[in-house]
């Protein structure tokens, strides 16, 4: 297989899992409002993911379609961070992870927005739109949270400090993105870190909590290594597939 498609599944993966996790907090956010937020940022995401695996089954050929890709593969063949997996423990949690692949993400689209892959350009300025919004909407929580009481303060700091072991997989270069970024349709992840601190550090000063100072961090995930967590998202999402194979509504 080649690069390009190996390449797809890093930018797809990511925010299939992610959105599966926001999917299970429908009915569950803290407020009505909010809990709407979160079931749409959830849909922005698998629309993503659409365009994204349709060009990837392009590039696999052989028949496959974007729904193979996404609930026909094993474990191993995932290629999400960690942080992405990781489960809604409480809402200050929920809102940590979002912000730091929020910061990520809105960095990491606006550098694909300038992909010499035409397909990828498009894909990235339109999903850009959405995640200009996803990260708003996760860094006022954190303000909110941060500079709330003394125990949303509390909880917020408690999930940064959390997730700031798990941020720094989202840098590292694989080979993948190392030879795509060669030739000017990738980012190479580790040059979107400096506008990701800036911004996150910008965010967390205003919001009263104190910024992490991580020197090394959780990783695997893309590498096909994942947590526990993983398993079990792909239970859920896999079954239909699984149990009706070639099922067609």
């Amino acid at each position: 297989m080649n690069r390009l498609y190996d390449y797809l599944l890093l930018l797809g993966d990511n925010p299939l899992i992610l959105g599966h996790r926001l999917s299970e907090l429908t009915g569950h956010g803290p407020t009505l409002e909010t809990d709407i937020a979160l079931g749409n940022i959830a849909l922005d995401l698998f629309g993503q993911v659409r365009n994204w695996f349709q060009y990837a089954a392009e590039m696999h050929g052989e028949g496959k379609t974007e729904d193979d890709i996404a609930f026909l593969r094993y474990e191993h063949e995932y290629r999400c961070v960690l942080l992405t997996e990781q489960p809604n423990t409480d809402f200050a949690m929920v809102i940590a992870r979002q912000f730091y692949f929020d910061a990520w993400h809105h960095a990491l689209l606006s550098g694909l927005s300038n992909s010499k892959d035409e397909r990828i350009a498009a894909i990235a300025a339109k999903s850009l739109k959405e995640v200009t919004y996803q990260r708003r909407f996760s860094s006022e929580w954190v303000k909110r949270l941060g500079d709330g009481t003394e125990e949303s303060q509390k909880r917020m700091q408690s999930a940064i400090h959390h997730f700031a072991s798990y941020a720094g997989e989202m840098f590292e270069d694989s080979p993948a993105e190392a030879e795509m970024a060669a030739v000017g349709i990738a980012v190479l992840p580790s040059s979107l870190f400096p506008e990701f601190q800036a911004f996150t550090n910008e965010v967390l000063q205003e919001a009263g909590l104190e910024i992490p100072q991580q020197a090394s961090y959780q990783r695997g995930g893309k590498e096909g290594v994942h947590s526990e967590h993983l398993g079990y998202i792909l239970a859920e999402l896999q079954y239909m597939q699984r149990a009706y194979p070639g099922m067609q509504w």
